[in-house]
Parts: C-alpha cells; structure tokens; sequence
C-alpha cells in the first residue's frame, strides 16, 4: 500500500499513518523506514508514533513517550520487557514513496 512520499517524512522521527482501522507508526530512523503499532501497550495510548528514535547497540529503537519502554523498530518487541512485542509491517521505498505490506503483519505476542 503506498503511504507517502519518503520525503514527507524527517529523519529520525515518527509519524502516525491510519491503514485501513488501524494506527501504524512510520518511523524513519538512519537510513530505513520502519512501520509499527501506534498502540503503545503499557499505556494504552496511541502514541508510539511521537517516541523519541534512537540506537541501543547497533539496533533502531523507539521509546513511548508515555513510560519510555523501547521497542525494536524491526521486530516490534519490547528492549525493556521482551515478552511484549507490537505488530510491525514490511515497508519498502521505492521511486520515492514509501510502501507498507499491510496484509503482511507480524502479530503481537502478549504479556506471559
């Protein structure tokens, strides 16, 4: 599904796209882009999208800004709690635009 143009979207930063009924973060960290779950699970809030990006050790992450808990931007789990992870699509840039497999979720796995 083509969702915008790479160009809208700024470098190391988030921004929340709605695929079909859902929210999906895009973030753009280095040189990929990345599609997340907005749902932030320990808050409940649609809000991963407005997270701080960042590295920790080699691998892009997103912090909520809700209670800071990281998340692996290509897998979805959780770098401070690894049995919660949130569902992340395949992106691809091509001819400038950013395009998400949205059919293609990898799904959450919930809190044991």
């Amino acid at each position: 599904m083509d969702v915008v143009a790479l160009e809208d979207l700024d470098p190391d930063t988030g921004a929340c796209v709605l695929l079909g009924a859902t929210q999906v973060a895009l973030v753009r960290a280095g040189d990929a882009v990345y599609a997340i779950d907005n749902h932030d699970p320990f808050s409940g809030a649609y809000v991963v999208s407005r997270g701080i990006v960042g590295d920790a050790g080699g691998v892009h992450k997103i912090s909520s800004p809700m209670y800071k808990h990281a998340f692996d931007l290509r897998t979805g789990v959780c770098l401070d709690d690894p049995s919660v992870r949130l569902s992340t699509w395949p992106v691809r840039v091509r001819g400038g635009r950013v395009e998400v497999l949205f059919g293609a979720a990898v799904a959450p796995r919930a809190a044991a």
